[in-house]
């Protein structure tokens, strides 16, 4: 009997554009390695959902929205005469399909505690020229578009730039789940409104309001979602756990966490000797991993570790205070003096409880400007070419200075 072949064409549903198609087989292997169904484990959001409870959504949600967008673009610019071959749209999709595949456990707090010296970015571009060799190359130009080393520009600023597929998708889907409406985007009218003009991403001036509510809603969901206080005193603690954890592991202290977390507690991994098995270390370590072990250490004898883990697991979180200037020295001496003496830790172990930072929002950067398209053919910055005030409001970045302390 001839063995029957799996359909691999499938449709899959999305709470926000309906029905996904998976272009061909290719992208399908690709979706169900186990590199990428990782994905499914590692949260968008990391600690948002301690502010927005409906904000569960996971990166494999994302990838999947991002390819239905960037197949969308393809459509929209070959309609205009842009010349886009088959193998460039596969590349295409596949590099936007993986471009978030290097995200550790809860996103940027990994990047910050346990692993060192490497970002995200370049762990996906690992991960991609790992499945390059098991694909047989047929990755290779998905690799020189993520790269930006590929002729076609375009093509790269499709995938990373300020009006990419990557933000038309996480902006919406963030407000869809969060129920913060002000992120709510018009994803496909700014895609209709793309063109190519010098193998360059512009838009057409039809779309120059479209591109105005984009950069204002990006800059409202920083504020009230990304760069939410509550989510920024979570992920900060979440840092300190795993900064702590890893002290007690570089004494040798024995801590419970799964083999993936293990291999990265106790190695220093940096950039010099991310090694393939490191690689596939990383490649089964999600939130998983790290939510288990830490509600286990709210057990473990150290004091820091537990309490800081029970806070967490507990929702019982540091107090933040947030405003335009820095936090004085002496405000930040006394706190850690008080609270040292309350809980009864050292000066270097109060830091894990009392610390200050900043955090920086820019909703639009001149350097590598969105290109609006007049009718003569004419190319103009969008900070230039919009009447609205706001929006060289918006090129400033604007900085916030925050101090986490007990309550």
């Amino acid at each position: 009997m001839k063995k029957k072949t799996a359909n691999k064409l499938k449709i899959l549903n999305d709470p926000i554009y309906g029905f996904i198609q998976i272009p061909n087989s290719l992208i399908f292997d690709i979706i169900e390695h186990p590199y990428f169904q990782r994905l499914r484990r590692i949260a968008q959001m990391g600690f948002s959902n301690l502010v927005y409870p409906g904000a569960n959504h996971t990166r494999f949600h994302h990838a999947l929205g991002c390819i239905h967008l960037m197949q969308k673009a393809v459509r929209v610019l070959r309609f205009k005469q842009i010349e886009i071959s088959e193998e460039e749209e596969n590349g295409l999709c596949m590099a936007i399909l993986l471009h978030d595949i290097g995200h550790g456990a809860f996103s940027h707090a990994l990047e910050h505690s346990i692993v060192s010296g490497i970002s995200h970015e370049e762990i996906s571009l690992k991960f991609m020229k790992k499945l390059n060799e098991e694909f047989d190359g047929k990755l290779s130009l998905a690799i020189e578009i993520f790269e930006g080393k590929y002729h076609r520009k375009f093509l790269y600023q499709l995938i990373s730039s300020q009006l990419d597929i990557d933000r038309l998708d996480y902006l919406k889907r963030d407000s869809f789940y969060t129920g913060v409406t002000e992120g709510n985007i018009s994803s496909d009218r700014l895609i209709v409104m793309m063109n190519v003009k010098n193998e360059e991403l512009v838009i057409e001036q039809k779309g120059i309001y479209s591109v105005e509510k984009f950069l204002i809603a990006r800059r409202l969901m920083y504020w009230q979602v990304y760069l939410h206080k509550t989510g920024l005193v979570a992920e900060n603690m979440l840092v300190n756990v795993l900064k702590r954890a890893k002290e007690l592991a570089d004494k040798g202290e024995v801590l419970f966490a799964s083999s993936a977390l293990k291999y990265f507690l106790y190695n220093k991994i940096n950039q010099d000797n991310f090694t393939d098995e490191t690689l596939e270390m990383f490649s089964k370590l999600d939130d998983y991993d790290v939510l288990s072990a830490i509600k286990e250490w709210t057990n473990h004898d150290d004091k820091i570790l537990s309490l800081l883990s029970k806070m967490i697991v507990d929702r019982k979180l540091l107090r933040i205070e947030l405003k335009m200037d820095v936090f004085s020295e002496e405000v930040i001496n006394k706190k850690r003096r008080k609270f040292s003496k309350r809980l009864g830790l050292s000066e270097v172990e109060i830091n894990y409880f009392v610390f200050s930072q900043e955090i920086r929002n820019q909703a639009y950067n001149t350097e590598k400007p969105i290109l609006i398209l007049n009718k003569r053919g004419k190319l103009k910055d969008i900070a230039k070419a919009s009447d609205q005030l706001n929006i060289q409001a918006l090129t400033k970045p604007v900085v916030k200075h925050f101090i986490c302390y007990p309550k």
